[in-house]
């Protein structure tokens, strides 16, 4: 044999398909053996040369060549013929391959009719030991029969009808298992019945004895594979029910009917959840009625409304706003209410001196602590009089920026004390003031401070007070007034005198064993506390350790710290509080609520968040395309000065968005990209240097990361603490976003007396100036018959033969026009130049 001998030939696989057995070889032509699962074939290799008495002659050897062949023909014909027995083996491997698979083909459909028909066997068997079942179930049900009506009739009475249907069902069971009909069963109840009360007895035993052995498991029905038993667990269950049907209780249990709550869209399993039904029947009802839903797809309220009804159910449709049903809003018993103190709020003009009055009153010093002197936040502060009453004070800036802090200040509070100044009288806050004070229905106490003052004149106030319908009580009004001096301390203790009073008259009351209601008058993010809300228990005590919703925000009470700086354990109705713990920075002015679980706080807070952003996404966005389209023109036409605005608490930063809201006109505005509290951060800087906009700090800083990243990026960060600064600022810059004014100014006329006609130049007009100057660089107009012709510039100013840069009045010059040659004798040329004027916004 050769190295080549064992290999496989070309196109046949060495796996299940066929195997080289072995190769041999007839002279030079080596044949390869194929084995098959059937057969043995013998396929001849391609490449060998042929070889025997009848084999070909060979180009090798010109002796055995036939005459007349040359040696090229010769060699195609071995070719050709090599090829055909290549042919022949590869179709001879083809056939063989192809009755391997016929072969297996013949074998799995004898198996598969082979399993077929064991399964018709098998389930034949399945039927014939079903009846076998239910034959032996009548039998027994006959003998039971049988042997109490025996119980109950006399020994001479006749032996009950015998249950046809019975015996026959008997009598086919007892042929199946080889038992001749009318054996033993029918001659025992034929001697039961010769033998009476004997009888009666032995079928008492008998029928006990068949009870006990009845569950019972045997070696021969062990051993006997003639059919399924039943189990011990299924005879438990049957004597379990014949138990509950003998002592009445096998009727069916009525079904209960429920109020299903119903969103807007529910799940198929959660709704079959909660009408305790299955789910499969719940899908099977919707496929009745045309809908094919699996348990894991959602429904509308509609049509789960009618799945339920056609459960006998009730519907109870919820929205998601019922999610606010968690919050405490039960009213309070009269037995349950404490006297609290009142909430005071100072309101006025900015510089009139409502800070430095309520200083006078805390003997602290507030202001000093205020950048340039005014205040900028909203504190809440708690003061003890002498006369042991307890006060709560609520000061609002004055500035026109923080109408919102007013407007909040005078939501929550009970009494306003209006500080006017006597030496300036009513001013754009004071007014407003009264108006935030009316609008919340509150009593007003006219404090007219800086009365010290030479110039003061307290007479003045009351009478502008009653432009706005304040009549005070000098003037036989029914508000109080009084006369002090936060600087020299005159009049505080009738000031003091005049709340107590008010506060007297209006009985204010709380209940303290509530859960805990409040406001927020302000928050901030404080660097090592995290979000920081100072808020003013209005009802319920707060305690350290309540978990609470405000606004868009939940937290749990992490600790609370009162206004002097003391951490305390609880806070009752009108207590401010710095609460920690919260999961965010609140909105001020949103409202802090106690809840019992965490979980309602989340659901709250999130269903709060989704609602502000559906409302602001309907606000923002267009609904036809023409007002689409007018938006997008619009936006084209106006200038924008984008801004951050990063501030110290939540009010500042609405008050400046506010304030940068009405910087602008019809040509340029402000735009606030983001505003929010807490230190000016990396991703600030990010979003600066996207849009171009500067960054505004308010009493805050940028941290290193964030200044590291403005110096790379060159993005300008400015720092403010007085809001009068921060907007005189952005308003300037604003304003060179505004395009400048163009003015005229006319500087001279000029009279044409003749028109030459210059080779190279065109026509040349010679002027006579009349008024004013001529200059080269000036705008030119020509008037014909007072109407203007033509408007441009000089191509040409010449005086004799010299070009020259002006010309005096009286004096005559060459003038041409670039562009331009229609000029006629008597027309007159206006000469003016323009400048540009920059706008300010006001």
């Amino acid at each position: 044999m050769s190295d080549t001998d064992g290999k496989k030939p070309l196109g046949l696989g060495g796996g299940r398909s066929g195997q080289v057995k072995q190769s041999f070889s007839h002279g030079r032509t080596k044949n390869v053996v194929v084995e098959t699962k059937r057969k043995r074939i013998v396929v001849p290799k391609p490449g060998g040369a042929p070889s025997g008495p009848g084999a070909t002659p060979t180009l090798g050897d010109p002796s055995r060549r036939p005459a007349g062949i040359s040696d090229a023909e010769m060699e195609r014909r071995l070719k050709a013929l090599q090829a055909a027995k290549a042919r022949e083996a590869e179709e001879a491997v083809r056939r063989a391959e192809d009755e391997r698979q016929r072969e297996e083909e013949r074998e799995r459909r004898r198996a598969e009719a082979e399993a077929k028909e064991r399964e018709e066997r098998e389930r034949e068997e399945a039927l014939r030991l079903k009846a076998e079942e239910e034959a032996r179930k009548a039998e027994e049900a006959e003998a039971r029969a049988a042997r109490k009506e025996d119980f109950k009739k006399p020994a001479a009475a006749k032996p009950a009808p015998v249950d046809q249907a019975a015996v026959q069902a008997a009598a086919a069971r007892a042929e199946t298992k080889g038992v001749p009909v009318g054996g033993p069963r029918k001659t025992d109840r034929e001697r039961d019945d010769r033998g009476g009360g004997g009888g009666d007895r032995d079928r008492g035993r008998a029928g006990r004895d068949e009870g006990r052995r009845a569950g019972k498991l045997t070696l021969s029905e062990a051993l006997d594979e003639g059919g399924r038993q039943r189990s011990l667990a299924a005879m438990k269950r049957k004597q379990e029910k014949a138990r509950a049907k003998a002592m009445g209780m096998g009727h069916k249990a009525e079904k209960q009917v429920r109020d299903v709550q119903l969103p807007e869209t529910i799940v198929v399993q959660e709704l079959a959840n909660r009408m305790a039904e299955r789910a499969a029947d719940v899908v099977k009802a919707l496929m009745k009625m045309g809908m094919m839903v699996t348990m894991n797809q959602t429904i509308d309220a509609d049509t789960a409304e009618l799945v339920i009804e056609e459960f006998g159910h009730h519907a109870v449709r919820v929205t998601d706003a019922d999610v606010e049903q968690a919050i405490d809003t039960v009213e309070d018993r009269n037995e349950d209410l404490r006297a609290r103190p009142p909430i005071i709020t100072i309101m006025g003009h900015v510089d009139h001196g409502k800070t430095s009055l309520l200083d006078a009153i805390r003997h602290t010093s507030v202001v000093s602590g205020e950048a340039g002197g005014i205040t900028q936040h909203i504190g809440a502060y708690q003061v003890r009089t002498d006369s042991g009453a307890v006060l709560t004070f609520l000061d609002t800036p004055g500035h026109a920026a923080f109408t919102s802090m007013r407007a909040r200040g005078a939501q929550v509070t009970d009494i306003v004390v209006l500080v006017v100044a006597a030496d300036d009288a009513v001013m754009p806050q004071t007014v407003e003031a009264i108006n935030h004070a009316k609008a919340a229905k509150v009593p007003m106490i006219v404090a007219i401070n800086k009365c010290d003052k030479p110039d003061a004149n307290p007479q003045k106030v009351r009478t502008d007070l009653l432009q706005h319908e304040v009549v005070v009580e000098a003037m036989s009004g029914d508000v109080q007034d009084v006369e002090v001096s936060a600087k020299t301390g005159k009049g505080l203790d009738n000031l003091l005198e005049a709340i107590a009073l008010q506060a007297e008259i209006l009985e204010l009351k709380a209940n303290p064993k509530r859960a805990a209601s409040g406001a927020v008058i302000e928050a901030k993010l404080d660097v090592g506390r995290g979000p920081v809300a100072t808020v003013l228990v209005q009802n319920g005590t707060l305690r350290q350790g309540d978990i609470f919703v405000v606004g868009e925000q939940w937290g749990k009470v992490r600790a609370l710290v009162n206004d002097k700086g003391d951490r305390v354990k609880e806070a009752g109705p009108s207590v401010p509080v710095e609460v920690l713990g919260l999961n965010g920075t609140p909105e001020a002015g949103d409202v802090l609520n106690v809840v019992e679980t965490e979980a309602q706080a989340r659901e709250i807070a999130a269903y709060r968040e989704q609602a502000a952003k559906d409302k602001r996404a309907a606000a923002g966005a267009a609904t036809t395309l023409e007002q689409l389209m007018a938006k997008a023109k619009a936006d084209e036409s106006v200038a924008e000065l984008p801004i951050l605005v990063k501030a110290d608490v939540q009010g500042s930063a609405e008050a400046i968005v506010q304030a940068m809201e009405k910087i602008g006109n019809e040509e340029v505005r402000v735009r606030v990209l983001h505003s929010g509290v807490g230190a000016i951060t990396e991703s600030d800087i990010g979003l600066a240097e996207a849009s171009g906009a500067p960054v505004i700090g308010f009493n805050v800083r940028a941290n290193a990361p964030a200044r590291a990243a403005a110096n790379q990026k060159g993005v300008e960060i400015r720092y403010y603490s007085v809001i009068y600064d921060l907007v005189d600022d952005v308003k300037a810059a604003a304003s060179g976003l505004l395009k400048a004014e163009v003015r005229e100014n006319f500087i001279g006329y000029a009279e044409i007396k003749e028109v030459f006609k210059v080779s190279g130049v065109g026509k040349v007009a010679g002027c006579l100036v009349t008024e004013g100057v001529a200059r080269r660089s000036a705008g030119v107009r020509l008037l014909r018959d007072n109407v203007v012709i033509h408007e441009g510039t000089l191509k040409t100013l010449k005086r004799f033969k010299d070009e020259v840069k002006e010309v005096q009045s009286g004096q005559e010059c060459g003038m041409a026009f670039e562009n331009y040659d229609d000029i006629r004798q008597g027309d007159v040329i206006e000469i003016f130049e323009r400048e540009e004027v920059e706008r300010k916004l006001a």
